[in-house]
């Protein structure tokens, strides 16, 4: 069964010209691969592109990286508890919309649970044999979250009001490709799709005037695909998906996903397989699909219900996979 979904409330795309070149251009950035393809006039040089889109690439990195021991996240993690620090206009941007993400959930997404990814493993510090302690739990979860956090719009800085380490690895990677469909719309450029590490973002017409059609993102079990295929036209719009099936590790025979849930310092336990966010930015989509696994798929449903998200949760049965989708998502389909 085939499920094809139609972006609303978006400018008709433009027809590419007759003369227009397609170039796929491809590489390597924030631990992960990433690949734009796109058509643009001759007057345009490919490898300019291609170092226009590298340059926004190495910017997010070398602000947002919890890799990277010299990005301005790291440096704000190293900072004394009751100190500022100045932001760029970029990061300010990000933190901004996750601690407005966090109050609209009640902490179920939390920029400031780096200490929490690394003490299951998921973060730079590396993987570990065993899962944490409860002790150690408790104790990492004593050192803040959002709430410790004091933003200062005037100045755009932020302030460590507590021992709380980010971690923007749940929206970091939309803002990303964001920056570069950005970059490409100042370049005049009219059609492209653009993917980083599973986020994607589309405008325009392919040269035969179809739409850039991707296929949503779903899990695989047992050698078990869905009976199901979701086909979205991605013209203005972004995607983003949520799973467990990505990164995790087993003990004891149970499976502890990567997606923590802040609030309580576990992995997310609800059954979800995956949540798929479609959302003119691809920052938001991102978070917004951290944000509703966490909460779960009632919970998560009710909230993108409200606030009129476009998404799709593939919850675990006893008899296989099951979807839900929220109405703002029913209504694109076409």
């Amino acid at each position: 069964m085939r499920r094809v979904f139609i972006p609303l409330d978006v400018a008709e795309p433009q027809f590419p010209p007759a003369h227009a070149i397609s170039h796929t251009l491809s590489g390597k950035s924030m631990g992960t691969s990433w690949t734009v393809q796109l058509l643009c006039l001759p007057v345009h040089d490919a490898q300019e592109l291609r170092a226009g889109i590298e340059a926004e690439l190495d910017q997010v990195v070398m602000q947002m990286s919890t890799w990277d021991t010299s990005s301005h996240l790291c440096e704000f993690n190293r900072t004394p508890a009751h100190s500022w620090q100045s932001l760029p206009a970029e990061f300010f941007k990000l933190v901004d919309y996750s601690l407005y993400l966090s109050q609209q959930t009640g902490g179920a997404y939390d920029i400031t649970a780096g200490k929490l990814v690394d003490l299951w493993g998921f973060g730079p510090a590396g993987k570990r044999e065993n899962k944490p302690t409860e002790t150690e739990i408790s104790k990492t979860l004593q050192a803040g979250n959002w709430k410790s956090l004091e933003l200062d719009h005037m100045e755009q800085r932020l302030r460590q009001t507590d021992n709380v380490a980010l971690d923007l690895s749940s929206i970091a990677k939309g803002f990303a490709v964001d920056q570069v469909a950005r970059y490409l719309d100042t370049q005049k450029i009219t059609s492209y799709l653009i993917e980083l590490g599973g986020e994607l973002r589309g405008l325009g017409m392919k040269r035969d005037q179809s739409p850039w059609w991707v296929n949503i993102e779903c899990p695989v079990e047992n050698d078990e695909k869905l009976d199901k295929e979701y086909l979205v036209a991605l013209h203005g719009l972004s995607i983003a998906t949520s799973g467990d099936y990505r990164q995790f590790f087993e003990q004891g025979g149970r499976r502890y996903a990567h997606t923590l849930d802040p609030r309580t310092g576990y992995p997310v336990d609800n059954d979800l397989a995956s949540v798929t966010v479609l959302h003119p930015e691809c920052m938001v989509a991102d978070a917004l699909a951290t944000a509703l696994t966490v909460l779960g798929c009632p919970a998560g449903l009710d909230f993108a219900n409200q606030h009129q998200i476009a998404a799709l949760f593939l919850q675990r049965t006893a008899y296989g996979f099951e979807e839900k989708m929220s109405q703002t998502l029913m209504a694109m389909l076409d």
